[in-house]
């Protein structure tokens, strides 16, 4: 069975794994957790994982007009501190995050996002609700080449084909051990009254022989 590890880049430097492997810091999908946020003087790199009332203080504040978040974090349960991901967002950095797999796959490996871990619905507002193409959640497979300055990347909901991104650039299943790599973003958009606490997942999806 081919294993997946996800990592992200916890540096500025724009390097991949295998060059630079102390650059990336390993995430344990049944502890860890992705945070979005504005940042704050308890929401910064190198902090303590900040409790529940700290993220919802340091959250983006909605606007007339349309905002991409500002700062990106890999909360780290283990070593219980913040890892900020410096090169996500609408910038032209390609080696920001990793999965890697330690053999070949039967398909594609996919990033899809969805409301809960039980991948049934994508009914949430930041997901789109009624309507993937409008999710606030955004990425672009990185594996072949840089993204591009302020890039658009792909709405992510469920697992229909206009609202995943192919991690492999659409070449198809893995044949040996391999990083892949993407770029992630979230655009909230303008006009938005009250705010909302979303806490949907992104998952990488593939099959093995």
């Amino acid at each position: 069975m081919t294993n997946l590890v996800f990592r992200v880049n916890k540096t500025s430097t724009d390097s991949n794994y295998a060059t630079a492997p102390a650059n990336f810091k390993t995430a344990v999908p049944a502890n860890d957790s992705l945070i979005f946020s504005a940042g704050s003087d308890v929401v910064a790199d190198g902090l303590a994982v900040p409790t529940q009332a700290e993220i919802n203080r340091a959250a983006t504040q909605l606007g007339d007009d349309p905002i991409e978040v500002a700062k990106y974090f890999l909360a780290s349960a283990g070593d219980n501190l913040l890892y900020q991901i410096f090169n996500a967002g609408s910038v032209d950095k390609r080696y920001v995050f990793c999965a890697s797999f330690d053999g070949a796959t039967a398909s594609e490996p996919q990033l899809e996002a969805w409301d809960d871990s039980t991948m049934l619905t994508h009914a949430l507002d930041c997901l789109g609700g009624t309507t993937p193409a409008n999710s606030y959640y955004r990425a672009i497979s990185t594996t072949g080449s840089t993204p591009g300055a302020s890039w658009t990347g792909t709405p992510l909901a469920g697992s229909g084909s206009s609202n995943i991104i192919l991690l492999n650039n659409g070449s198809g299943a893995l044949s040996a051990a391999t990083d892949l790599y993407f770029n992630f973003k979230i655009l909230i958009p303008g006009g938005l009254t009250t705010p909302q606490l979303y806490q949907p997942i992104l998952v990488v999806v593939y099959t093995t022989n």
